[in-house]
Formats: C-alpha cells, sequence, structure tokens
C-alpha cells in the first residue's frame, strides 16, 4: 500500500498512540481483555452479551487461528482522540450516571458513582472505540482489518444511545481523512438489523462518505432525520430469510462499489439479523451470515479497496461462535490473512439462488 500517514499541513492534529507502529508479524485483528463488561452482574441486565469478544478470540484461538502474540492489542482511546468528532458537552454528559444509564440501557447504573461507572462500562467502549480507529489504519496498511468490538452505530457527535456511547464508525473515517494522505472517501455497508443512525447524523452533509443501510424498517431508531443521509437504503420486513437477505446484500454491494469507488469501506457486521435475535426481527441462519460478510469482503477484494469490519450488535450467546466461523470462513477464502489473494466472481450461493429464484428481491428501496 503506497498509503502514508501524512501531518504535513494538519497542525491542528493532536499526538495520538492509537496510530502507533504495528509489526508486520501481527495480523490486523485488533482486541483488548478490556472490551467485555463484567461488573457486578449488571451487564446481564440488558440483553447484549457483554462478554462476546472475549469468546470470539477464544473460538480463534482455539482453531489455531489467533495468538496473543500475532493478533494487535486495542489501546483505550483518549479525550482528545474522542473530541476529534465529539462536542465536549456531549463528553461531559457521561461524567453523569444517569445519561450512561439511558444510553446503554441498563437502569441500576443510575445508582452507582460515575467513577465506577466510566472504569467498568464506559472504559470498555473506550478500549473498542480505540480499537475501530486503529483497525481503520491497518485496513489501509494491509488491506483488511477486523476489530472484534466495535460499530457503536447509534452514536453521533452529540448524543449516544442503543448501547452506543462513542461514535467508533465517524472516529476512525475522520481519523483516516485528517492524517492519511490520499483517503479522502469511505463507504460505510452497515448491514446491522438496525438503522445506524448515528454516523448517518455525522456524515448528513459530507459528500465524501456514501452510506448503505440494510435494516429492519420496523424497529428503533426509526430516525426519519437520519435517513436522508443514507445513499442505498434497503429497509427489509420482519422476518427476512436467508434467500432474499443474500440476494439483496449482494446487489447493493456491487451497486453501491460501483457508483461510488472510496478508499475505505468500513463493514458494520452486526450479528443481530441472525433468526431467535430478541431484536432484530430478521431470520437469517448461521450459514447466511457467514455468506454474507463472504459477499461484501469479496466485492472489496476484487476492487482492491481496503475493508474494515466491526462486529456490531447481536444478542444471543452464539453470536460469538458465528463471528468467530465467519473469520475462519474468510481465512479460507483467502479474503483475509497474509496469503489473501484476488478474489474472483460473485458468490456461486447467492449466484446459483438468484437464477433458480428469477429474481433479484427489486422490491426494496434503493435511493
Amino acid at each position: 500500500m503506497s498509503h502514508k500517514e501524512d501531518n504535513k499541513g494538519k497542525g491542528s492534529s493532536h499526538h495520538t498512540d492509537l496510530y502507533a507502529h504495528i509489526p508486520l508479524t501481527c495480523l490486523p485483528i485488533v482486541y483488548h481483555p478490556d472490551y467485555n463488561i463484567t461488573f457486578m452482574g449488571l451487564e446481564k441486565l440488558h440483553p447484549f452479551d457483554a462478554g462476546k469478544w472475549g469468546k470470539v478470540i477464544h473460538f480463534l484461538k482455539e482453531e489455531q487461528f489467533l495468538t496473543d502474540e500475532n493478533m494487535v492489542e486495542a489501546r483505550e482511546a483518549s479525550e482528545e482522540d474522542l473530541l476529534v468528532v465529539h462536542t465536549k458537552r456531549y463528553l461531559n454528559k457521561l461524567k453523569w450516571s444517569v445519561v450512561v444509564a439511558n444510553i446503554t440501557e441498563i437502569p441500576p447504573l443510575i445508582f452507582l458513582p460515575n467513577f465506577l461507572v466510566q472504569r467498568r462500562v464506559l472504559r470498555p467502549l473506550r478500549s473498542q472505540t480505540g480499537g475501530t480507529i486503529m483497525a481503520g489504519k491497518l485496513a489501509i496498511d494491509r488491506g483488511w482489518a477486523v476489530n472484534v468490538g466495535g460499530g457503536f452505530h447509534h452514536c453521533s457527535s452529540d448524543r449516544g444511545g442503543g448501547f452506543c456511547a462513542y461514535a467508533d464508525i465517524t472516529l476512525a473515517i475522520k481519523f483516516l481523512f485528517e492524517r492519511v494522505e490520499g483517503i479522502s472517501r469511505a463507504t460505510i455497508i452497515d448491514l446491522d438489523a438496525h438503522q445506524g443512525n448515528g454516523h448517518e447524523r455525522d456524515f448528513l452533509d459530507d459528500k465524501r462518505v456514501f452510506i448503505m443501510d440494510v435494516y429492519n424498517r420496523y424497529i428503533y431508531p426509526e430516525d426519519t432525520f437520519a435517513k436522508k443521509a443514507i445513499k442505498r437504503k434497503v429497509e427489509l420486513d420482519w422476518g427476512t430469510e436467508d434467500s432474499e437477505y443474500l440476494q439483496k446484500v449482494e446487489l447493493h454491494t456491487e451497486g453501491s462499489l460501483n457508483e461510488v469507488r472510496p478508499d475505505i469501506i468500513v463493514y458494520n457486521a452486526g450479528t443481530d439479523v441472525l433468526d431467535g435475535d430478541p431484536l432484530g426481527g430478521l431470520c437469517i441462519s448461521p450459514q447466511g451470515i457467514v455468506k454474507r460478510d463472504e459477499i461484501v469482503f469479496r466485492a472489496a477484494r476484487r476492487r482492491g479497496i481496503p475493508i474494515l469490519m466491526v462486529t456490531s450488535g447481536g444478542y444471543q450467546k452464539r453470536t460469538a461462535r458465528i463471528i468467530a466461523d465467519s473469520i475462519l470462513n474468510l481465512h479460507r477464502e483467502a479474503l483475509i490473512g497474509p496469503e489473501a489473494l484476488e478474489g474472483e466472481g460473485s458468490s456461486s450461493m447467492v449466484t446459483s439462488m438468484m437464477s433458480s429464484n428469477g429474481s433479484t428481491g427489486s422490491t426494496s428501496t434503493a435511493v
């Protein structure tokens, strides 16, 4: 990759530890044990599996794909890092436990002193946010990167919600725009079951960012104002299944990348599309999620566009296994890893489905 960090003429850029040199011996997979939220059982009061990130790493180690030595250890985003996007007023609000309780949807946090909320809840989220920013730079340098956490797509510069306290997707993109020479266009492919209203609000008037969002139209956040930022909108109905879903993902991913060729793809790979998820309302199988991720990575690889994946929502105990299986499949398919090769052609499974159905699921809304 010819891109390099460019600090010329960027005197306003603050010093950050998040773009530190990473040895080539490390795979660009970012994680830290601090990602996991465990505190007096309070994390069990939210449907989110607040330890899923550590479980993903456990499964990847079990399969001998990852070791402590060959993964990248995330660093916590500092206040200066966060101020690249967030307002001082918003960050100050997080010093009130009641605000954090509302954002994370864990009401008992109201009764805890804020220093504990900072340490046990917000620090893990800041670590994941730092991980996303780090993974953005790694994706440019290596062609791909995975932050095993992150994907807080309901948070914007001045407000959080839906368990999202920091706007890590916006931050990763703005860091690249400010600091890396030649990076001036980004595409967000958001395949979490929920509309990504946070990054949509942040990039509403920014023509450098193309947003594709595929989501259940009937669930949170139903943010009509933010929808104006979506360039390719695919609104799904309750109970959408693999065949229709994968056709639409492939059709619109290809369409988005043909419409605008970005310098970086940020892929929000939520697993809350999984059948049985209490919040997503869709019926995608584990195999469907693995295939979905393959479709997106194959489209990026075929065009030679760097891709950063974040894991976002997913509210069942089995989602950690599915995320791990998907990463292992991407490796088997030579779409990630030091030996990743240029892929060719579209997903044979989806192509055969489309020909057998004689349809491309054209009922979706594409804007």
